[in-house]
């Protein structure tokens, strides 16, 4: 009897560096975070803007996680791929929420499409690839994949957003207190 070659060992060394960058960012995304708090511009908008990308983070490290494990049956793989699929979404409408409930800074187009959209494509993309992974194991392998390097461009671009967001706050805070110092005393 010939040994059966597991569809995702052709994808380890993709998951090592996929699943490595995802740590690496989320790290990172705490030092945003603690730059965030040291500036005084983290609120509840964290929990719509901030939490979510350390979650997109660490959803591309779990998946990277998943197909690196060595599988006895395909199967069992697509179920947990539909499982962090379906606790994303579950967990996007926590986002959604969050979102529409904060009321320091309103979302605009572009908060929507990489806070809420993308992600709903990638955690839904999961849920999709979860379903018939066992019947093409090989093009889903790729979608898969590309789900996944796709939460590391969102998790940047957000990061870049929320670091963005906390200089500004700062500097315009700044520029508030400058402007009250330079106006006149009246008595």
């Amino acid at each position: 009897m010939e040994p059966t070659v597991s569809p995702f060992s052709a994808w380890e060394n993709f998951y090592v560096i996929v699943g490595s960058s995802a740590a690496a960012l989320t790290g990172l995304q705490f030092v945003v975070v603690v730059l965030g708090a040291e500036a005084r511009s983290i609120g509840p908008e964290v929990g719509a803007f901030g939490t979510p990308t350390v979650v997109h983070f660490c959803a591309a490290l779990l998946i990277s996680a998943i197909v690196s494990v060595p599988w006895r049956a395909v199967a069992n793989a697509a179920l947990a791929l539909g499982v962090v699929g379906v606790a994303g979404i579950v967990y996007m409408a926590v986002v959604i929420r969050r979102a529409r409930r904060q009321t320091r800074y309103v979302p605009v187009l572009e908060d929507w499409l990489w806070h809420v959209v993308l992600p709903l494509i990638c955690y839904s993309t999961f849920v999709v690839a979860a379903l018939v992974l066992p019947l093409y194991p090989q093009p889903v392998l790729f979608v898969v994949a590309a789900a996944t390097v796709l939460f590391l461009f969102i998790g940047i671009h957000n990061s870049w957003d929320n670091v963005t967001y906390a200089v500004l706050a700062v500097s315009r805070r700044e520029s508030e207190s400058q402007d009250e110092a330079e106006q006149p005393i009246n008595r």
